[in-house]
Order: C-alpha cells, then structure tokens, then sequence
C-alpha cells in the first residue's frame, strides 16, 4: 500500500507548521540546500515506531471574517479533508473555542473521516479554565500537546496511527518504479501516459480519480512493474489564485515525494520557463530520480543540430542537476516515448547503486593525486576514508580533518570523478562530510 497520509488543518496561528517542523525536522534536514533553488515543503514523508506517512501542513485556512468561513477557504478546507486518511484538527488550547473553529468542525463532522482535536500550546499539565469548551465541536475528547516543547507529541501519534488499517504503513513494493510526470499545466503529460499506455497495451489496472493525490496507472513492460503518477499542473505560485488549484499543488507534491522517478515535461514550444526549474529542482532537493522530456518537438521548426542545441540550453539552465537526462518527444505522434521508460528503469536502478567502500577509497585517492586538496590560511584538507552510507539517493560520508576547509568546488570535484566512474545518471548523489570522530547525527 501507498503510505498514509495525514492531514493538519486548522486556523492561522494555531502552531500547525511548528508541530510540522517537529514531526518531520529530522527528514527534512537532510535535504541539501541548493543555491537558486527553493521550496516550500508543506508536506514531506514522517516516521514514528518504525511506521512511515505523509504529513501535510495544509497552512491554509485563513477565515477573512470572524463570522463564516470564505467559500474559497472551505473549497482549499475540503481538498485536504478528501486527500487525507486521518486529519488532525488543530486548535489553540490556550485561548478557547472560536467562531472559525467551529465552522471546521462543522465540514469535517460532514466529511466523515477520522478526526482527532489537537488542542496545542498546552505548556503545563494544568489544563486552561476553558479547555473543556472544546468539547462542543462534537470531535471527542481533544489531545493536549505542546508542539513547541514536544510535550504528548508520542501519545497523539500513537493514536494516529490507531486509527490506521494494519497494513497501511507497509512499505510498497520494491521492485515497482514509481514514476511521477510532473511539470507546468498543458504541456502534454496526460497525453504522455496515455501514450504510454496506448502503445505498450499491458494496462495491469487503471485507478482513477483517487483523491490522495492524482490518479495512478499501474502497468508492465518487459517484466518490470511500473506505477505512473499522473499530476496536477503546477503553475507560478502568483497564477496560483483558486484555492482548489492551490491543493492540487500539494497533490502533485505528494505525487514527488513518494515517486523513484519524476518525468518532468516541458513544452518544447515554449522552452525551459523559470516555474520549471522550480518545479524540477523539489524532485532536485528530495533526491528523486529526474528525467526531463522535452514533449511537442513535433511542432519545432528543426535546423542542423537544433536538438543538440536546445538540449545544451536546458542542461545549461538547470546546471544544478547536469545529470540528468534531457529527451525528446512527441506524445501525439508517439515519437520516442519507450526510451523514456527504459531510461526511468536505469535512473532508478542508478539511484540505489552501491558502491563498495574499498572501491570509493581508492577512487577517492586517485582523485587527490590528480587534484591535491584546498590549502586555506596554511592549514590542508585531509580525507581519511569515505564511506557509501546510503541509497536512494546514493549518499557519501567523508571523514576530514576539518570540514570546513571543503569548498564547494573540491566537492563538486569528488562528485564528478565519481559520476564518470559510476555513472549514476537521472540521480543527484549527495555527500555529508564530518570531522574525524565526530559521530553521526
């Protein structure tokens, strides 16, 4: 099964994003922070007792009076309520029962979902003199926490995932390839899957309109399982003004976070635009296996190496992720659409590659013979030994005499000496670097 996924709405001001941060910090940390490139990570995988789910901060029910709740807050409300397997209403415990609280109550009563009523920024075991008027929202007894001080933060997971089939935690199966095909509205990705599908005919199943997050085609090629996840357009956060829309971002979000691959297309007509390197560079930072396909060139007026030239253009603009594929399609003619497959099955493949730790040492070492260490203020680095410690993306500790002597470009270096030995094409690969004997984190 998919992970679950869990929901936190409620008003502004509530300590929604802190309990967030809280939950899923540890996760997020370890998301290398490319220059040039953003994210607002509203929703992100969590762990608690070994089980794993997707939590969304939704941030977003914002009543702009104190009597009712906006129509365009109610439609963002819902999309959150549907997305979710249990929703965590939350209040705030310290200052009672309000208006806005009450109109949330009210459409998730409706909703018929599992609730729990969190009441945070409960600091002491002393409960508030209104603490109890909570009770009236008609969603049970509520759940005292402090997100700021991780004060019953355990017992209210516990009781999440209480309300969870036994099995909904189970991780998916391995060896089936998740891709997402992600990227700005109308540039061709329905069409893509459909494509897809069209030629290969080994549709395994077809399950549409899901309201965790879009719609998921299991099929088969070559005796490879493949799930493609077909996204909602993400468009530049100024066009993003219906509220409905703005939910459909978090889908295709959560479409990113728990893909192998994400397939992002561009509208060969319009070229490389600046949302799509927003967009891309989420799968960036989450250490997705990235394709981009350039779909349309059907329409494109071609002139000696005009594809040599715009892959160069799109490789040179999204410098931050050069290893990743650039291809070239036409979903409405269904030109070159299988490579694209092949290719999602050797990025996946590429992002759980190992590498041994004997073979890593004696590359690391040759690198330093061809290309000595940086030198500051007198004092070398040193690399004492390096170490593959994890997959998916693949990820490198090195021991150093002092961490901060590694400039960016010595380890840009290191990356590409390891690139040109392994390869790992379609996948970023990210190192940590720690001084001898510091432990880890």
């Amino acid at each position: 099964m998919s992970k679950p996924i869990v929901a936190v709405v409620g008003r502004p001001n509530v300590g929604k994003s802190t309990f967030f941060n809280k939950i899923v910090g540890s996760r997020v940390s370890i998301v290398e922070d490319t220059p040039g490139v953003t994210r607002d990570r509203i929703i992100s995988d969590a762990e608690w007792r070994n089980k794993h789910f997707f939590l969304i901060d939704t941030g977003g029910i914002e009543p702009e009076n104190q009597e009712v709740i906006p129509s365009q807050m109610r439609a963002q409300a819902e999309i959150a309520m549907d997305m979710a397997d249990v929703i965590l209403f939350m209040v705030d415990g310290r200052n009672g029962v309000t208006n806005a609280d009450r109109e949330v109550a009210e459409m998730l009563i409706r909703k018929n979902k599992d609730v729990i009523l969190v009441a945070n920024k409960i600091d002491t075991s002393k409960m508030p003199e209104d603490f109890y008027d909570f009770y009236e929202l008609g969603l049970g007894e509520p759940f005292a926490i402090s997100s700021t001080n991780m004060l019953g933060l355990g017992d209210l997971l516990d009781e999440v995932f209480s309300k969870l089939p036994v099995d909904a935690c189970e991780p998916d199966d391995e060896d089936d390839i998740k891709s997402a095909i992600i990227g700005r509205p109308n540039v061709g990705k329905s069409s893509i899957i459909n494509a897809f599908l069209g030629e290969e005919r080994v549709i395994v199943s077809d399950i549409a309109g899901t309201t965790r997050d879009s719609i998921d085609t299991p099929f088969e090629k070559d005796g490879q399982k493949y799930t493609l996840i077909d996204t909602a357009g993400i468009r530049r956060r100024s066009k993003v003004t219906d509220e409905v829309e703005k939910f459909s971002v978090i889908r295709s979000l959560a479409a990113i976070e728990r893909c192998d691959v994400a397939i992002m297309v561009i509208d060969a007509t319009e070229g490389l635009a600046e949302q799509d390197k927003k967009i891309v560079g989420i799968a960036h930072e989450s250490g997705k296996g990235i394709i981009v396909v350039v779909n349309k060139w059907d329409l494109v007026a071609k002139e000696t190496n005009t594809m040599r030239d715009m892959e160069r253009k799109i490789k040179g603009e999204l410098a931050f992720m050069s290893y990743a594929p650039v291809m070239f399609t036409s979903a409405i003619k269904g030109q070159r659409l299988l490579p694209v497959i092949d290719t999602a099955k050797a990025v996946a493949e590429n992002r759980a590659l190992r590498i041994s730790t004997g073979q890593l040492n004696a590359l690391v070492e040759d690198a330093v013979m061809m290309n000595p260490t940086p030198v500051d203020k007198g004092k070398r680095l040193k690399i004492y030994f390096a170490a593959q410690i994890g997959v998916k993306p693949p990820l490198f500790s090195f021991s150093v005499n002092d961490r901060e002597l590694m400039h960016f470009s010595y380890a840009r270096y290191l990356e590409n000496k390891i690139r040109d030995s392994y390869g790992f094409e379609g996948t970023s690969i990210k190192f940590v670097f720690r001084n001898r004997g510091e432990k880890e984190e």
